[in-house]
């Protein structure tokens, strides 16, 4: 999508859309970067959308939950109509224990009219626990809803605890959709002699930073940060990919290009690397129909970036405050645009008061950020290519010995980005790659992410507005067994979309169609998932399991 066709999809935002539909399945479209071309329907498929459709919906697998005992506590029930955060309240829930076997946090949402697409958090304690966008409404109304297992943030729901929550919204005479939201979360209580958290992988405490400092408790052993970083929403960072240097005539400007990199850094030294995924918020792309009834992966549920900070765990348990900062690469000086909050989970050794340790190696590779601009009549052209790589290592004395911990990360990214004159036309075609290693003892596991983007927008000469695109969130996580070997756990998460309208006419005229298709397959030593659906012009076509 390009900066000139956002500006047109915001000054059309307010015609809506033509009569009401149903519709038929989706032709598989090829994996390119150019529009493909129109596909027949069959005779009693409506044409175009109505001024409703499905509810969003994802692939994704559901929370799986136990059978044991539940209670669920009500954290925020509102409505969000400018950007006022939300302030209340949590209190434990009596009657499961303060030892959990699950937590899940379940937001449900309702908005109608015209609205733009928002981006959102929940607080408890200070805690991130969720960051989120929304879908853009018809004018009838949708609601949606978000399952979260949030086990993880145990620590702090065992005592009573602030809850701030934000979803920052405009109203007013033309954009009228007030977002009414409810979120809850059930406990499930632990089972029948169930084992240490620890051994559950739940850690001991979830710790945030306070002015930028970080002070753990002097026996933590394992430390991981998590980053919820997003790029915001109406500014060029929300497309960083699309980002060209200086000189280069595209509207978005990086500092050397697209190449974006999140970083973290303890006490000033560099502790961690990791790619952004490439979000898209379900007005991506300049076009909305994409995403009415199935969102762009990870839109309603960001998943945060995970740094292990174990080799510095010598070092931060000293008692002392260290400073924690994080920071995106390639983002213009003095330009803003990321939010990059910081959750720090520590695994405790309870056979310690205090576990001593020490940094023992760090090599980092020279950052590569190069980019080829090749300018045309009316075609412009920028090749990037990016990449960097981090290796840390250290080591910890605990109460069951001494325990060496090596993370190293390696980062590469390649895109394509073709425009043309005044960019109503744009197309992108990228691969992130983000692989870590994390060696701990007699321990390995390995994680290997993918994220692919291939779209086009194009705007014609009787101003038809058509975007194509295909994503992918892949990942591989390999975990060392006892046998010597690796149990591989892989995911595949990809969508595929093609939708237009005209630009800038009333409603009845804006004739606007969308087929949209998500595959969620996810397989390893528990067994496989496997969930497809696929819609047009806002009608559920395709709702099918395997497995």
């Amino acid at each position: 999508m390009s900066m000139l066709a956002a500006a047109t999809l915001a000054a059309t935002a307010l015609v809506g859309q033509a009569a009401t539909a149903s519709a038929a399945p989706q032709q598989t479209a090829p994996q390119q970067s150019t529009p493909r071309p129109a596909t027949s329907q069959p005779a009693d498929v409506p044409a175009e959308f109505g001024t409703d459709w499905h509810d969003p919906i994802t692939a994704t697998p559901p929370v799986t939950k136990p059978s044991t005992k539940s209670c669920q506590v009500t954290l925020a029930e509102t409505e969000f109509r400018d950007f006022t955060p939300y302030k209340g309240s949590y209190t434990p829930p009596k009657g499961c224990g303060d030892r959990w076997s699950k937590v899940v946090l379940r937001l449900e949402g309702k908005v109608k009219g015209r609205q733009f697409d928002r981006l959102g958090y929940l607080h408890i304690g200070g805690v991130e626990v969720l960051r989120t966008s929304t879908p853009e409404p018809s004018p009838d109304g949708i609601a949606w809803n978000v399952e979260k297992d949030v086990t993880r943030y145990s620590d702090t729901l065992r005592a009573d605890q602030p809850v701030d929550m934000l979803i920052g919204n405009v109203v007013d005479s033309t954009y009228t959709g007030v977002i009414a939201v409810k979120a809850t979360l059930t406990f499930y209580a632990a089972e029948p002699h169930a084992k240490r958290q620890q051994s559950a992988g739940i850690p001991d405490r979830v710790l945030t930073l306070d002015d930028g400092k970080l002070t753990t408790p002097r026996n933590s052993e394992r430390v991981v940060a998590e980053v919820y970083a997003t790029g915001s929403g109406g500014g060029c960072e929300e497309f960083w990919y699309l980002a060209v240097p200086d000189g280069v005539p595209y509207s978005c400007k990086g500092d050397g290009g697209p190449y974006r990199e999140v970083q973290i850094s303890v006490d000033g030294k560099l502790a961690g690397i990791a790619s952004p995924f490439p979000n898209v918020w379900t007005g991506g792309w300049s076009n909305p129909f994409l995403w009415y009834v199935i969102p762009a992966p990870g839109a309603f549920d960001v998943r945060p970036l995970q740094y292990d900070l174990t080799p510095f765990a010598g070092l931060l348990d000293d008692g002392r405050p260290h400073q924690i900062d994080v920071s995106v690469v390639g983002v213009p000086k003095g330009q803003s645009g990321w939010s990059v909050p910081v959750n720090v989970l520590v695994w405790q050794d309870g056979g310690s008061s205090h576990v001593t340790g020490a940094l023992t190696g760090h090599h980092e590779s020279e950052p590569a950020n190069s980019t080829t601009y090749t300018p045309g009549t009316n075609q412009y052209r920028l090749d990037a290519e990016g990449g960097h790589k981090l290796t840390v290592s250290g080591y910890v004395n605990t109460s069951h010995g001494r325990v060496a911990t090596t993370v190293t990360r390696d980062l590469a990214a390649s895109t394509t980005h073709r425009w043309a004159e005044g960019e109503n036309d744009d197309a992108l075609k990228g691969t992130w790659t983000d692989r870590q290693t994390v060696v701990s003892g007699h321990h390995t596991t390995r994680t290997n992410r993918t994220y692919t983007m291939d779209g086009a927008t194009t705007l014609d000469a009787a101003n038809r507005l058509r975007t194509v695109i295909d994503l992918g969130d892949r990942a591989e996580t390999g975990r060392s067994t006892g046998a010597g070997g690796t149990a591989w756990t892989v995911l595949d998460d990809t969508y595929t979309g093609d939708a237009s309208y005209t630009a800038g006419v009333p409603r009845d005229q804006r004739h606007a169609t969308g087929t949209s298709r998500e595959r969620y397959r996810l397989s390893g030593p528990d067994g496989c998932y496997d969930h497809e659906l696929a819609t047009a012009q806002g009608a559920l076509t395709v709702d099918r399991t395997r497995c």
